[in-house]
């Protein structure tokens, strides 16, 4: 395919420093430099641009040897791919000569050097991720990439099976884009040819597939296309359980304009409390992210709207955060009218449990013994004041202290 080049208006940000300063260094003196990747797909959808990462025909050691002249400092983040972060004024960009796979196992590549800028593009993985910008405001497609962005269209360069095969990370990078970007149906080559390779997935670590999935979740169109992942038999391999896509769908459409990848996982994949920990091993979940899908457990004691007492009991147990998470997943399980569930979230905002007033002093003075019994008897106490909607009067708080004396006995 020909160099086709257009003009992107309105890009105020390429002209802004740091980053007109690092290209104007990179872009001189027989070296080229362009814009490439997800800021310039975002640019031309008319959103903002996140990390810039940058192209370049300089090999690494000229792309130090000239920020460093900048009082720049370059790191040599991923050298034997031809990365280096060039940091400015305490803002990194992403430098990487241009570059044609060698050799490629499904997860990393060997790769040479080239100025060949068409090559590089044949390379990567979508169309819309092929697209280079120049300083001057002209983006250039080796790949097609322009006509997919405005058509909505996600598809792989050239051969689907065989860009999978170099990376097969590329399998989910496909579904995440479609849910993310996409207009129509998924593009049948590209969903074959996930089908085709799905074996290829277990090679994946399990931080890969949890930086996608959890993207893929909260993307626009993420209930339908996790719904066509399951039913092709490309999420079990990845997380071991069975997806709930009702519930998921519901969960979706409740949470509208208010993302959240993890609740997102647990609406999807949890059943019990037991599969935070098969998620946590399967998708190498951080150990605040485990304990978040373990409050949420099997949804046990249930929410219901109307019964205030159980949800005290249930905010006290778990705090806010544990709290919402419970209630939001509640709402999606039962569906029905939103008004008395918004209520029922809002209870965090109107109560504030209060402190357990009883203390391990209380029943040592009545003769339990430190140690297990100890332990026994305020847990019994506890249960009982909570069960009794969290009583304040002297009188009911010591008839809660002496049954729990007697029962752990």
């Amino acid at each position: 395919m020909t160099d086709s080049v257009a003009r992107l208006s309105h890009a105020a940000w390429l002209d802004a420093r740091p980053l007109a300063d690092v290209l104007a260094a990179l872009d001189s003196d027989g070296e080229e430099a362009r814009v490439n990747g997800g800021a310039v797909r975002d640019a031309l959808l008319g959103c903002p641009p996140g990390d810039v990462d940058i192209a370049t025909t300089a090999t690494p050691d000229v792309v130090s040897a000239r920020a460093a002249a900048k009082g720049w400092k370059p790191v040599p983040t991923g050298i034997e791919h031809g990365t280096v972060t060039v940091v400015v004024e305490g803002r990194p960009f992403e430098v990487t000569t241009l570059r044609r796979d060698v050799a490629t196992d499904g997860r990393r590549a060997i790769v040479a050097f080239t100025r060949d800028w068409a090559e590089d593009a044949r390379r990567r993985d979508l169309t819309i991720n092929g697209l280079f910008l120049d300083r001057r405001g002209r983006v250039h497609d080796h790949v097609g990439g322009l006509a997919d962005l405005e058509a909505g269209r996600v598809r792989f360069i050239g051969v689907a099976r065989e860009r999978i095969r170099e990376d097969y990370l590329r399998t989910l990078r496909f579904f995440r884009f479609h849910a993310r970007f996409a207009r129509g149906a998924l593009d049948a080559e590209g969903f074959a040819a996930a089908i085709a390779e799905r074996g290829g997935l277990s090679r994946l670590s399990g931080e890969r597939v949890r930086a996608e999935l959890l993207k893929l979740l909260v993307a626009p169109r993420a209930t339908e296309t996790v719904a066509a992942m399951a039913q092709a038999g490309l999420l079990a391999p990845l997380t071991g359980g069975v997806p709930r896509l009702a519930r998921f769908a519901r969960f979706v459409a409740l949470e509208a304009g208010r993302p959240d990848g993890l609740l997102g996982l647990a609406a999807l994949l949890q059943f019990v409390a037991e599969d935070a920990e098969r998620l946590r091993r399967r998708l190498k979940l951080s150990n605040r992210e485990a304990k978040r899908l373990q409050g949420v457990g099997d949804l046990f004691p249930p929410l219901h709207p109307g019964d205030e007492a159980a949800a005290r009991a249930s905010l006290y147990r778990l705090g806010p955060e544990g709290y919402r998470d419970r209630a939001r997943l509640a709402w999606a399980d039962a569906g029905g009218e939103g008004g008395r569930w918004i209520d029922l979230l809002s209870l965090p905002d109107r109560w504030t449990p209060p402190v357990f007033p009883v203390a391990a002093s209380d029943f040592i003075k009545r003769g339990v013994s430190a140690g297990p019994e100890l332990g026994r008897a305020l847990r019994l106490a506890e249960a009982a004041w909570i069960a009794a909607d969290f009583p304040e009067e002297p009188a009911a708080i010591a008839a809660i202290v002496e049954n729990a004396v007697a029962s752990a006995g």
